[in-house]
């Protein structure tokens, strides 16, 4: 029964979690972004006190559930598991092997380090919600949508507007590499083996794998029951029960429930943690570096919340941004500087320290705005762009659907002045002054007023008119830079604000 209850709960979990990155309607996630939020990596870099509480609580209270039931990844290990099992004599595969600790608390260790250096690219790795979000947003959306866009093609024949086509296309290169070599290593790993990536490589097993060593209940074997058949070792995917000597591993175990409706004698039960005698003699026999390394991994998590805590509070440092119009540059090809940001982010510095790279507000953005970014530093985190749309000032879809406080909350009255960037003219890319002819493109689609067109020339009112820039009534939405007529380059672009400020 608790086997069947565990199992409904993952599914509706990952169907509710991968829907958010299929829906590209902004539907979905009024009703299901709650599942994004309570992501034990996005809350604690979000700061959200209540989430990370509530998930150790119930790690102590009932083990590593987090693992087999919220955690999309885990699920989707489970899930290709499964249909490795479903094969003819595979379905009792598994084997009891030791914990190989130095493996899990040396990536966590490396985990630590790379939060507290700002190695944003290896903590994006090894995230395990932010590995299922890039798997899920660059190998499952593109099927999904190009699924829709089929019917749409067969609707609108049939005189139907139920459906309706979306651009599918790739966003970033490196990102869709890296989510593809992710998503093969973790099928191979969970068709052969099981929760070997959960317990072995994942941060996040890890520590929560500490706090279910003390979990009040737990599946408990009975030595006097147990007639030593392994079948419930064999069924393990945590490879966690030590059949021969009645032992569970309850920092791999993910409380999955397979062993107790495998074991044929009643041997192994659900029950409340009691202090036996047997227990305690166990206890006793722990050696000396086993204590060292469950220390270790309480310093960890207690340095890693105290290094996402100081970091998050720390104010940004101001760059002052001088005002009049912005500067005129002699050159053709576009250069950005300062990688642009979006709305909510406050700074890039925020930005960077608080992302997962999970790419839910990449495949949130209704204006294709948002995709990774290739810089090694920055590595798979999103990043703004006006190839194919702008921000426009009324959408705030990327503050609405990011768990991890990266993109915080914003009104769509904050956002329109919000200044994220200021426009800067390319002089010898401007039509205007390469064809001789009248164009004001930018100007006529610029929300903020922040262009005006001017005569060229200031002794001939009737010369062709350039544009000017106010870089203090200009926001950085990127309208006239997506909007911009002259090719092969824009004839105007946006430069990212390091720090962003209200009009």
């Amino acid at each position: 029964m608790l086997r069947k209850i565990r199992l409904i709960l993952a599914v509706l979990f990952f169907i509710a979690v991968t829907a958010l990155f299929l829906d590209f309607t902004g539907t979905i996630h009024a009703w299901l972004g709650w599942t994004a939020k309570v992501q034990f990596l996005p809350a604690l870099l979000a700061m959200n006190a209540g989430v990370v509480v509530a998930l150790v609580l119930l790690t102590l209270l009932v083990g590593r559930v987090y693992c087999s039931v919220i955690c999309p990844l885990g699920v989707f290990q489970d899930i290709v598991s499964w249909i490795s099992g479903r094969r003819k004599k595979k379905r009792y595969r598994f084997d009891y092997s030791p914990e190989k600790k130095w493996l899990r608390y040396g990536v966590l260790g490396l985990f630590i380090i790379a939060l507290v250096a700002g190695i944003d690219s290896f903590v994006a790795l090894l995230a395990p919600y932010s590995s299922y979000g890039r798997i899920a947003s660059n190998l499952f959306a593109p099927v999904y949508r190009l699924g829709n866009n089929l019917l749409a093609y067969f609707a609108e024949r049939a005189d139907s507007y139920a459906f309706y086509e979306t651009e599918v296309w790739m966003k970033s290169l490196p990102t869709f590499i890296i989510a593809a070599i992710t998503f093969v290593v973790l099928v191979i790993l969970a068709w052969r083996n099981g929760r070997t990536y959960c317990n072995t490589i994942c941060p996040v097993g890890t520590v929560l794998g500490f706090f279910s060593r003390f979990s009040l209940f737990r599946p408990v074997l009975d030595a006097e029951k147990c007639k030593n058949c392994s079948l419930c070792s064999r069924r393990c995917k945590a490879a966690c029960i030590d059949y021969k000597n009645h032992r569970i591993d309850y920092s791999r175990c993910v409380a999955c429930m397979d062993c107790i409706d495998t074991c044929k004698h009643g041997a192994i039960g659900f029950r409340m943690r009691k202090k036996t005698l047997d227990e305690q003699a166990e206890k006793s026999a722990i050696h000396k570096d086993d204590k060292n390394q469950i220390d270790n991994a309480r310093r960890s998590f207690l340095t890693a919340t105290a290094v996402v805590a100081t970091t998050a509070a720390l104010k940004a440092q101001e760059k002052k941004v001088d005002g009049g119009l912005a500067i005129i540059e002699d050159k053709k090809i576009l250069v950005r500087a300062t990688p642009i940001v979006p709305p909510g982010a406050w700074s890039a510095r925020h930005f960077a320290q608080h992302c997962t790279a999970c790419q839910l507000c990449v495949s949130a953005c209704p204006n294709n705005v948002l995709r990774p970014s290739t810089d090694l530093q920055k590595l798979m985190q999103p990043e703004m762009s006006y190839e194919r749309g702008y921000c426009r000032p009324e959408c705030t879809r990327c503050s609405d659907v990011c768990p991890a406080g990266a993109i915080r909350p914003i009104a769509i009255e904050e956002k329109s002045s919000t200044r994220i960037g200021h426009a800067v003219w390319i002089k010898k890319n401007c039509i205007p002054l390469t064809d001789g002819v009248e164009c004001g493109n930018c100007a006529r689609h610029c929300p903020s007023g922040a262009i005006l067109m001017v005569p060229s020339d200031n002794d001939d009112m009737n010369s062709v008119r350039i544009p000017v820039v106010n870089a203090e009534r200009c926001i950085g939405c990127g309208a006239c830079e997506n909007l911009c007529p002259a090719r092969p380059f824009s004839a105007i672009y946006v430069e990212g604000h390091p720090v962003h400020s209200v009009m």
